[in-house]
């Protein structure tokens, strides 16, 4: 069977407003499978899956794979899902090169800030959380998941 999918998007399923932005994309998706969601959180997140693209990276700017294995993040990632699921021209206009530029930068100042904004710990916290972790081995997956939260 072919695989379906027109892009791999890799989100924190630890920030509330990423979740918020996953949940609307997957009822927009409705199961068609267009949009595979991959939780850079979970403790079993493989980067070697997923374009190699590591937990530390993945966390500091929203990246997503194409099939064909290309790397798309910041407001890119946004313009192409919102394009697969019918939604482009709420992102329309980051496509000239003025309003793409300015997007760019607030998406990075967001990028930069969301930790604080969802009252997370910083990324160097959340870094060696998951760093302990992985070297804990996570023996029980529960405690480990429980630990992310």
């Amino acid at each position: 069977m072919e695989s379906t999918w027109k892009i791999k998007l890799l989100y924190d399923g630890q920030c509330p407003l990423c979740l918020r932005e996953v949940r609307f994309l997957q009822q927009r998706d409705a199961g068609r499978g267009w949009v595979v969601f991959v939780d850079i959180a979970r403790e079993d997140y493989n980067a070697a899956q997923h374009g190699n693209i590591d937990f530390e990276t993945a966390m500091g700017r929203i990246h997503a794979l194409l099939p064909d294995g290309t790397i798309v993040k910041n407001v890119e990632v946004f313009r192409r899902t919102y394009e697969i699921l019918g939604m482009g021209w709420i992102y329309a206009a980051t496509r000239l090169p003025l309003i793409g530029a300015i997007a760019d930068r607030l998406y990075g100042i967001w990028a930069d800030y969301r930790l604080v904004l969802t009252g997370r710990p910083s990324l160097e916290e959340i870094l060696a959380q998951r760093s302990q972790q992985l070297q804990n081995g996570c023996q029980n997956r529960d405690r480990c998941s429980a630990n992310q939260q």
